[in-house]
């Protein structure tokens, strides 16, 4: 196609006094000789205008117009719709071009979505969830008969999850009924750039890389402690130090202060509230569970200037633009490069900008940390996202939704679903399984209605001709599981947003706690919704949610090991390693720094037992793994009870007195550093079959077989429970080679448990020198494992107290 199809938008351009960029051009070019391709430029350089403007003068460019979607705009967000739409509106309002816009997600209004269906956009912005929502339709051929451009914003952020996939497989669809039907992705810094190109584009395709874009500078200085004296605090949030914090905050300066758990933000909130009561108006708290009017409200004022502060999580992690912005706040860690890149990019939000970000270390080794991460991005590395392998449940429910929209052809569909990479190696046993399965219920739930749910048209085509079991898939599409969740509402008046089900069913009533940066009274619990009002009361009472543990990436624990090893040598060249100079040299004084290839192992006596402290620096997730195998073949040898304590370096054992660890560990290290035997041992060393009936129910909700109910009509997780575990322990006395108990296993081994790291770092450790090194107490590296400890049997409060006091005994026998 010649290049003055591009007219149009270098108009637009011109009055907006903006040259193209070279990677826009290049973008724009190639789409216009047919390829497809994936776009990696930093956040802010302009990635959304390089992939839609060419397809948009595409539509410009036809000679007569035509019915239906004809750019489609995947994002993984809902709150990105609103921007994306007000950023494509502007050159189409400006221009006059005969476009029309439309967003299609769960917040899209009966009579929108009815007019949609009607007389469909030119160009639709939407989620992976409600794309498969109207391929669920009857309307789906209709509707994207005429479709020539597919983008995927932050493709970074679905690839590594079920969302990808759910994605891969529509436009799996999307490309059979569109042969040409081009692609592009927009991703973040990744680090397995063409396998995420494959996974989005397919398993045919020659895709086009753009990388480049003005090249962003960034800032990293952190929030340094006046003096360590020896030992690394923890057992809290580092909310005592939060003077530090507000020393360093400007008012005047727009910052935004990433957690990296919604408890935190909720307790990083309240603290500054308190402490800085000049900022009421100008200081929001912002995550996922706070209702979304509010959340809106937000990002509004932001954009506008009118707030200055906002605590939040990775709900502001993609790219909203937030061109006020100047700062960016990182409290703890953030266990990986390419979170710490992306949310740096939410300030300087423009082409060429600096971005400035300051850390907060929650305690002292957090700054051994952040130097590995400076040390990782000053190599220009970042981390791979691996999207989940062939997860089947996935696949029966898009075989589901097609069935409830256009039906299918097995055989035409088989083919489509290879085309994909995440099921490129899908078997003819495996895609029978799954047709057997929705069509006749598998082996075992043949005599249940619900669970045939496919049958033959008169072409052969699958379908589903049950109006209920439609009806009740297209409510239920999506792939994420999270617990149920309670609304929170003023008795009188709006949602303050919803919290797990497993925490209001501890509350009574008078209850206080603290959300949505609200002090709260419970009144009472009705139909799933927490009623509750404002209070003067105090509490330290904060919801807390699942999936809140974050590890080290793979790749942050090689640098960590790195760093270890380089204070041993006494190469302090980072401003975080010369403030941990102090807690080096206590270290080794009492015991040693490894190098790279040692594993140091300390072992000790005190009044509470026989401890055992092992460092992989492998990463919280790793590290339990590892603990529970060490504390199962230890055992083996000499019978005994053994408490685990895992963090990001490492992990303790804790033994009755006398236990022999020190010898144990000299006679039988090789025997504990064996990978053969792994995954045996780890069955045996963890309730592996509990593991994975928690995991299957997931499984089951995502393949349809447990599904929510109609709203208002929500199951409770002791609901959702019950009907999982009955149909686990089903599948696994009648039909044991079920694939989706496989699939559990799998995911349990291979995701929760990172079992391919897990056998990476015994083979590592063994191939390596082990020093084991007795001390006569508990040392500067083993102390945050003691507290992780102890954190688990008190209230902060005491925690607080009794770390207060072991520094104090652990001083005065050093004097």
């Amino acid at each position: 196609m010649s290049a003055s199809v591009l007219t149009p938008i270098t108009d637009w351009f011109r009055i907006k006094g903006w040259t193209p960029q070279a990677f826009q051009e290049q973008t724009w070019h190639a789409h216009l000789s047919g390829a497809s391709g994936l776009i990696q430029v930093p956040t802010g350089s302009g990635k959304t205008y390089a992939a839609v403007m060419a397809p948009i003068a595409q539509i410009l460019a036809q000679s007569e117009a035509k019915a239906g979607i004809q750019l489609l705009y995947v994002t993984p967000l809902r709150a990105l719709s609103r921007d994306l739409a007000l950023a494509l509106e502007e050159p189409i309002e400006t221009m006059g071009w005969p476009l029309r816009v439309g967003i299609r997600n769960g917040d899209t209004s009966t009579n929108d979505r009815a007019k949609q269906l009607k007389t469909p956009p030119q160009i639709l912005i939407t989620t992976p969830e409600s794309l498969c929502v109207l391929l669920a339709g009857k309307h789906a051929q209709r509707l994207f008969g005429a479709l020539k451009t597919v983008i995927l914003d932050e493709w970074h952020e679905l690839i590594g999850s079920k969302r990808g996939t759910q994605t891969e497989l529509a436009l799996s669809w999307l490309r059979q009924a569109n042969p040409t039907l081009q692609t592009w992705a927009i991703s973040a810094t990744i680090g397995n750039l063409d396998s995420a190109a494959r996974h989005a584009l397919g398993m045919d395709s020659k895709p086009v890389l753009i990388t480049g874009g003005a090249p962003r500078s960034l800032e990293v200085t952190s929030i340094l402690p006046d003096s360590i004296d020896g030992f690394p605090w923890g057992g809290h949030l580092g909310l005592r130090r939060y003077e530090d914090l507000v020393g360093q905050l400007v008012p005047s300066i727009s910052t935004l202060l990433f957690t990296n758990t919604r408890n935190q933000a909720e307790r990083w909130f309240q603290c500054l509230r308190y402490a800085c009561p000049e900022m009421d108006g100008l200081l929001a708290l912002h995550h996922s569970a706070v209702n979304r009017d509010e959340r809106e409200a937000i990002e509004t004022a932001v954009k506008a200037g009118d707030l200055r502060w906002v605590v939040c999580t990775s709900s502001l992690d993609l790219g909203v633009d937030f061109q006020p912005v100047e700062r960016v706040v990182q409290i703890g860690s953030p266990k990986n490069l390419a979170r710490l890149l992306q949310r740096a990019g939410r300030s300087a939000h423009l082409p060429g900008g600096t971005s400035q970000v300051l850390f907060m270390p929650t305690n002292a080794l957090e700054l051994l940390e952040l130097s590995a991460v400076r040390r990782g991005l000053s190599a220009g590395l970042v981390e791979a996202r691996q999207p989940p392998l062939m997860p089947l449940d996935v696949l029966l429910q898009h075989l589901t939704t097609l069935a409830c929209g256009p039906g299918f052809d097995p055989k035409t569909t088989l083919e489509a679903v290879r085309q994909t990479a995440s099921f490129s190696a899908l078997s003819m046993d495996q895609w029978q399984w799954c047709l057997r399965f929705l069509e006749h219920g598998g082996e075992c739930l043949g005599a249940y209605e619900r669970f045939r749910k496919l049958e033959p048209d008169s072409n052969g085509r699958m379908v589903v001709k049950q109006t209920p079991i439609a009806r009740l898939h297209r409510l239920n599409i999506g792939t994420i599981t999270s617990a149920p969740s309670i609304r929170v509402r003023f008795v009188r008046g709006s949602v303050l947003g919803h919290v797990e089900e497993n925490f209001v069913s501890q509350l009574k009533p008078k209850d206080v706690f603290f959300f949505a940066g609200r002090q709260l009274e419970f009144v009472r619990l009705r139909e799933m919704t927490a009623y509750v009002k404002a209070t003067t009361k105090k509490s330290t009472t904060v919801p807390a949610w699942a999936g809140g543990q974050m590890a080290l990436s793979d790749l942050l624990t090689h640098h960590l090991r790195e760093e270890v090893a380089r204070a041993g040598r006494g190469e302090l060249d980072t401003p975080e390693l010369k403030a941990l100079e102090p807690l080096f040299d206590r270290q080794q004084d009492l015991s040693t720094l490894p190098r790279a290839d040692q594993l140091l192992i300390e072992s000790c006596q005190t009044r509470e037992g026989s401890h055992l402290y092992v460092y992989p620096f492998e990463g919280r997730f790793v590290h339990e793994g590892l603990g529970f195998l060490f504390a199962t073949r230890l055992t083996r040898l000499q019978r005994g009870t053994i408490t685990v304590s895992v963090n990001d370096y490492g992990f303790e054992l804790l033994a009755p007195r006398q236990y022999p660890f020190a010898e144990l560990i000299e006679d039988h290290i090789e025997d504990l550093l064996d990978a053969d035997q792994l995954e045996a041992d780890l069955e045996q060393a963890l309730n592996l079959s509990e593991l994975c009936k928690r995991r299957f129910r997931s499984i089951a909700q995502v393949a349809g077989l447990l599904v929510q109910g109609f709203p208002g009509q929500s199951k409770s997780t002791g609901q959702l429970q019950i009907s999982g575990s009955l149909l686990f322990d089903v599948f696994s006395r009648h039909e044991p080679q079920n694939l989706l108990l496989q699939q559990a296993r799998d995911e349990v081994l291979n995701e929760q448990l990172e079992l391919p790291r897990l056998k990476a770092a015994l083979e590592r450790m063994a191939k390596g020198e082990v020093i084991h090194s007795p001390t006569p107490r508990p040392g500067p590296m083993a102390f945050p494992l003691l507290v992780e400890r102890l954190n688990n049997r008190m209230s902060n409060e005491s925690v607080l107290e009794r770390i207060q006091r072991m520094q104090a005994e652990a001083l005065r026998r050093e004097a």
